[in-house]
């Protein structure tokens, strides 16, 4: 298997150290936490599991995977935060919990191993069905559910947005195994719906975040023409030419992550110069060793949090060179999305909330 190359940024021998920082930091029962010391989110354990299959180590990913079965709870959700003595934050996030059909997919793209798929798949069934009790009438997802079970208030565009992705993906898993799930299709066609027409009171308000922003698109929710128009309305409010994407509007703080997911973004619209100048960008926060600073404040140049190298931003690195340069089976994942199952056209929710 070839490895991610972006000829005149960067190469083969540099992502694969970028990867060994991220194996580096794995504990011994496979969480990937943030930092040495710090604590993991399910969502981002995955998203380096993903980045170490692109690198070709797949014992490192599938230990991860290991993890994640050990820690589901019989509902099929996983606590929020997690450190290397146990649970640190409780709660149920329903983005968090559901992003496991993504990491399951793209490690078949990856490896084929039917073993691994059919091991997973009771794994991905009880988290969606768990994500799914989440929904609302109007198709929404609500952000959580606090260790009592009791439901947040709200829906977040950017989560309902990913789990559009996830949902894509739990389907192909379905499909790929014999299993029908219609229930799910119809569930992420509404969810689709809330996300791209995002009427009054569906999400909490939170413009001032660049996921926001481009998660619509990312997730495929809005693609072609709508795409790159709707990155365009925005794009003079989060990116800053030359450094990369604000994570929020009003301070100059540049992360690595928002501005490689910002790349695929665009390159899933179409938009391959942004996509290209956007990764190169990022590479203002390549350090010593292939790590990644999480962000970095302007004109300061000051890292914020101060020092921090996380494994999430250097995995979020890994899968953009992925997207960018189409090296491994399942680089296409997130910027062409006729490999995954049709969303069902919707013109409208099954019914208005009261």
């Amino acid at each position: 298997m070839s490895l991610p190359e972006v000829p005149g940024v960067l190469d083969a021998s540099e992502l694969r150290e970028t990867a060994a920082t991220i194996a580096d930091r794995q504990l011994p029962n496979g969480m990937i936490p943030w930092f040495p010391g710090g604590h993991a989110d399910p969502w981002n354990h995955i998203e380096a599991a993903m980045a170490l299959a692109v690198c070709g180590r797949l014992d490192e990913a599938e230990a991860a995977y290991r993890w994640l079965v050990s820690t589901q709870h019989a509902s099929g959700a996983w606590h929020q935060y997690y450190t290397a003595d146990g649970v640190e934050d409780p709660k149920f996030d329903a983005n968090v919990i559901a992003y496991v059909a993504t990491g399951t997919w793209h490690h078949w793209l990856m490896t084929g191993d039917r073993g691994f798929l059919e091991g997973m798949w009771r794994v991905v069934e009880s988290a969606i069905d768990f994500m799914l009790d989440l929904q609302t009438p109007r198709g929404e997802i609500l952000w959580a559910r606090h260790q009592d079970g009791t439901p947040w208030s709200f829906a977040l565009l950017t989560g309902s947005s990913s789990i559009c992705h996830s949902l894509r993906c739990a389907v192909a898993v379905a499909e790929e195994l014999g299993h029908e799930r219609p229930d799910w299709e119809l569930s992420l066609a509404y969810l689709a719906h809330t996300v791209r027409t995002r009427p009054e009171g569906a999400f909490a308000p939170k413009h001032r975040w660049a996921m926001d922003w481009y998660y619509p698109v990312l997730s495929g929710v809005i693609a072609d023409t709508d795409a790159r128009q709707h990155l365009a309305e925005r794009h003079g409010e989060f990116v800053i030419d030359g450094l990369g994407v604000r994570c929020v509007s009003d301070k100059t703080w540049v992360t690595t992550a928002e501005t490689c997911e910002c790349a695929i973004a665009h390159l899933l619209a179409g938009d391959r110069p942004t996509a290209d100048r956007l990764f190169a960008w990022a590479q203002a926060m390549r350090r010593e060793g292939g790590h990644y600073l999480t962000g970095l404040v302007h004109p300061q140049m000051d890292s914020f949090p101060d020092g921090e190298l996380t494994t999430y931003s250097a995995a979020a690195v890994i899968l953009t060179a992925d997207a960018l340069s189409g090296a491994s089976p399942a680089a296409a994942l997130f910027v062409d999305h006729t490999g995954l199952p049709d969303i069902i056209d919707t013109e409208s929710p099954v019914h208005e909330p009261d």
